[in-house]
Order: C-alpha cells, then sequence, then structure tokens
C-alpha cells in the first residue's frame, strides 16, 4: 500500500516519473483549472518547506520539526485526493485506481499513523519522508504546470527524472520506520482494532495491518525503483538527442 506513493501520472511513489502516454490533452477549462491545482499545491508545497527552515533556523536543532508544518502539510497531502477524481474525471490521462492507491497510501501515513498515534510525531523518521516528500512535490507539482503551459525548462525535468534517486529510498525509509515506531503504542492501546465478539462477527487487527503494509514494500520498492531508472534514461536520452538536433 504505502509503497506506491503519490504522483499525478504517478507510478513513481512521488519520487520519480513515468511519461504522460500521449492522448488528446484536456480542454481550455480543464487546462486553467489544472494550471492553477498545480500552482496552488506548489506553493503550499514550499510554504511546508519554509516552515521546516524556519523553524530549524529557530530551534537550532532538526528534532521535532514536524509539529511547525502538521497543518499544511495535511491540508495539502490531503488535497491531493482531487487527482483521483481528475483521474475519473479523464482531464488528467492516468489510471484512476492507480493514482487512488497511490494517493491513498499517503493520506494513510499521514492521518492513520503519523496524526493517530502521537508518540511518533517527534520521531526523526518522520522528518525523513516529510523532506523527501516535500523536495519531490515542489518538483512534481512545478513540472505539471510547466507541462501544460508548454514550457517546461530543462532543468525542472532533469530533478523530476534525477532526484528521486536518492528520495525515493530517502522517503520510504522515513515511511517504513515511522510504521515501526508506531507499533508497540497500536499494541498497546488497540487503535482502530475490532475484536471478536461483535454483532457483524468481523475481527480487525490494525497491528497486524501495519505489519502487513511494511511487507508490501519488499516485492513493490524495487519493482518502481528500477522501472524508474528506465524511464529516467528513456525520458532524458531522447532530451539529449532532440537537443543535439536543433
Amino acid at each position: 500500500m504505502a509503497a506506491a506513493g503519490s504522483g499525478g501520472s504517478r507510478a513513481d511513489n512521488g519520487y520519480g516519473g513515468q511519461q504522460p502516454r500521449r492522448r488528446k490533452g484536456p480542454g481550455a477549462l480543464a487546462t486553467g483549472y489544472l494550471v492553477i491545482y498545480n500552482v496552488v499545491m506548489t506553493a503550499g508545497w514550499l510554504v511546508i518547506a519554509v516552515g521546516l527552515v524556519r523553524a530549524y533556523l529557530a530551534k537550532g536543532s532538526y528534532h521535532s520539526l514536524y509539529y511547525s508544518i502538521e497543518k499544511p502539510l495535511k491540508f495539502f497531502q490531503t488535497g491531493a485526493l482531487l487527482e483521483i477524481l481528475h483521474c475519473a474525471l479523464g482531464i488528467v490521462p492516468s489510471s484512476v485506481v492507480l493514482t487512488a492507491f497511490q494517493v491513498m497510501s499517503r493520506v494513510f501515513l499521514t492521518w492513520a499513523v503519523t496524526h493517530s498515534v502521537k508518540e511518533v510525531q517527534s520521531e526523526d523518521s518522520v522528518l525523513l519522508f516529510v523532506v523527501a516528500w516535500t523536495i519531490t512535490e515542489i518538483i512534481r507539482y512545478s513540472f505539471y504546470t510547466f507541462s501544460l503551459l508548454n514550457h517546461l525548462p530543462y532543468l525542472i525535468k532533469w530533478a523530476r527524472y534525477t532526484l528521486f534517486i536518492v528520495l525515493y529510498p530517502m522517503g520510504v525509509s522515513g515511511e517504513l520506520l515511522t510504521i515501526y515506531a508506531a507499533l508497540p503504542f497500536v499494541r498497546q492501546s488497540g487503535l482502530y482494532s475490532i475484536s471478536l465478539p461483535n454483532k457483524y462477527n468481523f475481527s480487525f487487527d490494525y497491528y497486524t495491518f501495519l505489519i502487513l503494509v511494511m511487507i508490501s514494500y519488499i516485492p513493490i520498492f524495487p519493482q518502481l525503483y528500477f522501472h524508474m531508472l528506465h524511464q529516467r534514461r528513456k525520458v532524458l536520452s531522447h532530451t539529449e538527442e532532440h537537443k543535439k538536433s536543433e
């Protein structure tokens, strides 16, 4: 679940990129809306980045910086849910199922883990994935904005298809370590767990569910990472060839 991360055409955990399929673009109205959406999301993640830097300079320490950006992080990460709607309406040429899976994985980590298990909010692992997400999303939403305007700077394109090499492992490590840190508190409190007997004759162990989420990273992470490396070679080599032919 969580190993899938986020994106617009997002098969990249938000840390890399997949070249969108060539289709007829959205109409003028949809394009205008998407530009506004991506500009707002870029600005939102810039606010988070500035908040992290200001909090670090004020405290002189990187510990517990989560509290300085908690509200905007929740707001703008949850705002990514609109991307599922974009796919469902057909204004973005991406799979609804895949996009929903990837968006929900981050929303899950934001709300069902970090928000719900207060004890992990001071963990350094939270800062690890927050920093990775922040850099990734600033680049990603900028990439979509300039692409929609047909004025994509090479630097942004290069960053989108290169920085994931570091950001993806960094983010995944932070996510896994945060879930792991939450496990003892989830087990002790019985958070979100449902025990038998009950009138629905149904039981659910959230502790076990989190372990299964962690295990899911094992097959998913290498596949996505090597796929993104392949996409990087494909996209950037094509760009270099195009520049040489000009």
